[in-house]
């Protein structure tokens, strides 16, 4: 039996997005993290609330009540409106670390979302193919959140 210890690019994932609002920068912001704490959902719909201490070295979880839930990250920098950085688990529950980054700049006709994803660790590669679905979800979900307050 040969045992083969497998490359960087299999212990990786790396995702990048921008996403292009038609909202101001701090509309943009607050919708953002709304999506990320009380109007997380599944991308079939399915309410996933999450709760966000926000502040550096603050929580991000998911509250089952009764002191259970699903610890993600700890936020590793925050400069609001236009920064907020992630580290920790995330929804892996296997060996990894995960780096999340949300960085907003004001453009022309609204705000654009810099977007990155970085893990490292033993990820199974059905779960790398879903990461990109759940952050699509997410990311869509937002901007339509923030454009929708800012024309009220």
């Amino acid at each position: 039996m040969i045992a083969t210890a497998p490359g960087i690019e299999d212990l990786t994932l790396n995702i990048t997005q921008e996403i292009h609002v038609n909202a101001p920068l701090e509309a943009t912001f607050a919708a953002l993290i709304e999506q990320l704490t009380t109007a997380s959902e599944h991308p079939d719909g399915t309410p996933m609330p999450m709760k966000l201490e926000l502040r550096p070295g603050g929580r991000w979880f998911r509250d089952l009540g009764g002191d259970n839930g699903h610890f993600w990250a700890t936020v590793q920098a925050l400069k609001q409106p236009a920064l907020i950085e992630f580290a920790g688990p995330l929804f892996m529950s296997y060996p990894v670390v995960n780096n999340v980054q949300y960085r907003l700049s004001e453009v022309p006709g609204g705000t654009l979302i810099k977007f990155t994803h970085s893990a490292f660790g033993l990820i199974p590669e059905e779960h790398k193919k879903g990461v990109t679905t759940g952050w699509n979800h997410t990311h869509e979900q937002a901007r339509l959140r923030a454009e929708r307050n800012a024309s009220r």
